[in-house]
Order: structure tokens, then sequence, then C-alpha cells
């Protein structure tokens, strides 16, 4: 890594910005600054009907709060023509075809379980339609692009933080979907178009998403690469229970601090101490961790909240 080097923020106004969103997102500016590198803020903004309106710009105001800066921004809605360029590319390659399954036939299709929350699909509709329209007329309401695995789709990669990973995607996910509408785009289409058009280097983001990567690669490849990306996945804020945080974890937004009065050094402190970068209750700013910043030090495990509620006692 160098002063070539170009991370990205991307955060989604699907609700409001908290703990573990800044918890992750420190990790990407950080990894970015230390090396000399920009950041660029994409807000993707494509999941509409989870999109709640205001969350976007909240969540650029809170950010700003913190101290994170970038050096270009952008938002996913207004590059749709990017996405429809991409899948006409794959379409006429070959690699991506209309189907009309539903999430029922998918699942009624399974054999087996498969690993986190992908489901596997077995190419039904590979050969079955020549075009979106022909698709379209057999279902009655609109498809959505696939794109076709190779049968020796295994991808391997190195993870900045969590090592070496690998998948069969040709038997633990298969045929996977790029688009829900002809001129849409899902998230795994969205990000890699995005990612190579940006010249990102390397993605930072929450190890949730380790088990979407293979397919991105692939994607990646199929649309002309002339790199691989690098990626790095680091561990979760979680909750009691286990499971990311959510709202029966208490109150962890960004905008609620603010609004008790907790200042942005006592939040980045708080979060900087759970990754080994300062010392607990000691309250710091984002550049003054570009010096201290390390992967090393950031513990394997999410970073637990201890009980419900118990955050908002430990900061105020």
């Amino acid at each position: 890594m160098s002063a070539g080097y170009i991370g990205r923020l991307a955060p989604s106004p699907t609700g409001a910005l908290h703990l573990g969103n800044v918890r992750t997102f420190m990790v990407a500016w950080l990894r970015a600054r230390s090396l000399g590198g920009r950041v660029i803020l994409r807000i993707e903004d494509l999941d509409h009907p989870r999109d709640k309106p205001g969350a976007a710009a909240q969540a650029v105001e809170d950010l700003r709060w913190l101290g994170f800066d970038w050096d270009e921004e952008c938002v996913q809605s207004g590059r749709l023509d990017l996405y429809r360029d991409a899948v006409r590319r794959l379409h006429e390659a070959g690699l991506a075809y209309p189907c009309v399954c539903s999430r029922r036939d998918v699942e009624s299709a399974q054999s087996a379980p498969h690993a986190g929350e992908q489901l596997f699909y077995p190419g039904t509709c590979r050969g079955r339609f020549r075009t979106w329209t022909e698709a379209q007329a057999a279902k009655g309401s609109a498809p959505c692009w696939r794109f076709r695995v190779g049968d020796d789709a295994v991808v391997a990669f190195e993870d900045a933080f969590a090592g070496h990973y690998e998948a069969d995607v040709a038997r633990t996910l298969g045929d996977f979907p790029l688009a829900r509408d002809e001129g849409g785009a899902g998230y795994t289409l969205a990000v890699v178009v995005d990612d190579l058009e940006m010249g990102v280097t390397e993605v930072v983001r929450g190890d949730d998403l380790l088990v979407a990567t293979p397919a991105q690669i692939l994607v990646a490849r199929a649309l002309g690469a002339k790199r691989e990306l690098g990626y790095c996945h680091v561990p979760l804020v979680v909750g009691p229970d286990g499971l990311r945080l959510a709202k029966r974890h208490g109150d962890t937004r960004v905008a609620a601090y603010r609004g008790r009065g907790v200042s942005a050094r006592r939040i980045v402190g708080f979060l900087a101490a759970s990754c080994g970068w300062c010392e607990q209750g000691e309250e710091v700013s984002l550049a003054d961790l570009v010096p201290r910043f390390a992967l090393a030090t950031i513990p394997r495990r999410p970073f637990a909240v201890a009980e419900p509620g118990a955050v908002t006692r430990i900061m105020v």
C-alpha cells in the first residue's frame, strides 16, 4: 500500500448512523489516511423500499461532526447509467440473463442448507429467455438479471484482516442476482461498478460481508478489471446476544449522543479504545489516531456491548 491508496466510506440511508457503523468507518478512514491515501464518500441509496427520508443528509452531518473528511463524494442513485451499461456488457458476453424465478421458487428448490443468508440458485432460467422483454412477457411482471457463474468458479483471496478466504461460488451460491429491475442495480453489481470506476484499491467493511466478496470478485473480473481489489473485513459491534447493534440494544445512534451533549472526542475515544488505539476513557480526535492506527491491535472477536444501554451509561 502507498500514496496511491484509495478507500471509501459507504453509508446507506436505511437508518441512522450508529456506533457500529462508526467503528467500521473509523477503520476504513484511518487505514486510508495512515497510508497517505484518498477517501471517497459514497451514499449507497439503491435499497429504495428501506431508504428513510433525510437519513443520507443526517449521516453526512454526523460523519463531519465526528471529524471524518473525504476527497470526493457521490450518490449511487445518480449513477444508474453506469449500472445499465455494465448489465448490457455482461448480457452481450453471455454472463447475465433474465430470470423469472421468485424468492419462493428459489427457496423451494433448495436441496440442502447453504452458508449464511445466501440462497443457492441452480440456474433454472439459464438459456430460457433471449431478452428481458421476453422474460417479462412470460412472467407478467419484471424479472431480474442474474450473473451466470462458471462451473469452476472457485474464488480465493487474502483479506488484510480476516486472512485467507476461499469459496466455490458455483456450489455455494450459484447464479446470483445483479438487478431487480431492467434499469436498476443490486448491491453486488453497484458496488463493483463503483469501486472499479472510482479506482478504489481496498474495500474496508464489516466481516458480515466477507461471504459476499467472492461474487463481487467474479463480477469485477467479468467487467474486465485490470487489477484485483484488496479487501479488509473487520469484526462488528454487537449486542449482548451476539447480534449486530439494533434498537433492541438501546439507542446507539450518533444523533442521540449529540443530543445528550456527548462530545465527538468521547465517542471516538470510546470506539478507539475497543480497537487498542487509546486507553479506556481517553478522549481523542480522528486526527489524533492517524499515527496510532494499526490493524493488528483490533481484537479478532466482535466488540460486544455488555448489556442493553451500557454504552449510554459508559459515555454520559
